[in-house]
């Protein structure tokens, strides 16, 4: 587990910089890119229907959106696969039931099967409930009590070793949501500063810096809008996951402990 948690430290401190190196060459060289303008002129007007050059026009605040953006995605790519792994083959209510059914049996060694086939966080849990519940089935120095309480503790345990797992790396996503509108904001100050600049200058209005200005700030205020949206839709989407698989594990370690009390009278 300790081995676990040092890849997925190493995975979340190199992410982000890797995403800031993607996002500012992208910026300068395929959004900034001499064939996206009128006349080759990146400091010009980006050619009509051409996305690459008018975000490129939203200045130096962009890379530092497409940073979030990026990282935002990878995390939330790299938390889809850690919760399918969690969660295992087949449906978890169905699994749970499964385990309910072989516990009120007294099969114990289809239950086992059950948790080898499902291959989830949720059978991790039980299969390790289900060593300890053998355990306690031969134990004659414990009394009943003592006895559920040492399954309820291994099953408290093997919880506690799963979650982290599958909590890991949300905090970004959750940061990021409120970061990306903050960003988007400044960019939206910058641009309007600009914007404003370009109405003084002179004594008249320039029509050109204007405009630049004004896109400028549209630019950063859309970017850092999607930005939060796409890490907000995933953050409650991944608790939301972790929520069910949290419930199945609790649903399977009480009926584990109530099938105990109910057989061992």
């Amino acid at each position: 587990m300790e081995k676990k948690s040092n890849v997925s430290g190493m995975f979340a401190a190199v992410t982000i910089p890797i995403c800031a190196i993607v996002a500012f060459l992208a910026f300068y060289f395929v959004m900034g890119s001499k064939g996206n303008f009128i006349n080759d002129d990146p400091t010009g007007t980006p050619k009509d229907g051409n996305m690459l050059g008018v975000i490129y026009k939203g200045g130096v605040i962009v890379p530092f959106l497409l940073t979030a953006f990026l990282t935002v995605v990878v995390f939330s790519v790299e938390r889809v696969l850690t919760l399918m792994r969690a969660t295992g083959k087949g449906n978890i209510s169905s699994f749970v039931k499964k385990v309910q059914y072989h516990l009120e049996q007294n099969d114990l060694a289809s239950a086992d099967a059950e948790c080898d086939t499902q291959k989830g966080s949720v059978a991790n849990v039980i299969k390790a409930g289900l060593k300890r519940y053998r355990e306690m089935e031969a134990e004659t120095n414990m009394s009943k009590d003592q006895k559920l309480l040492a399954i309820q503790k291994d099953i408290e345990e093997s919880t506690a070793l799963e979650l982290p797992m599958l909590e890991k790396n949300l905090p970004v996503i959750a940061t990021l949501a409120p970061i990306g509108t903050l960003i988007g904001l400044l960019g939206t100050v910058v641009g309007m500063i600009k914007s404003f600049n370009a109405m003084a200058h002179a004594g008249a209005p320039d029509a050109s810096e204007l405009s630049k200005g004004i896109s400028e700030a549209l630019i950063n205020t859309a970017t850092g809008i999607l930005t939060s949206a796409l890490a907000i839709i995933a953050y409650n989407y991944f608790t939301n996951q972790i929520d069910g698989l949290t419930y199945g594990i609790d649903e399977a370690g009480y009926s584990l402990q109530q099938t105990f009390a109910e057989k061992h009278k």
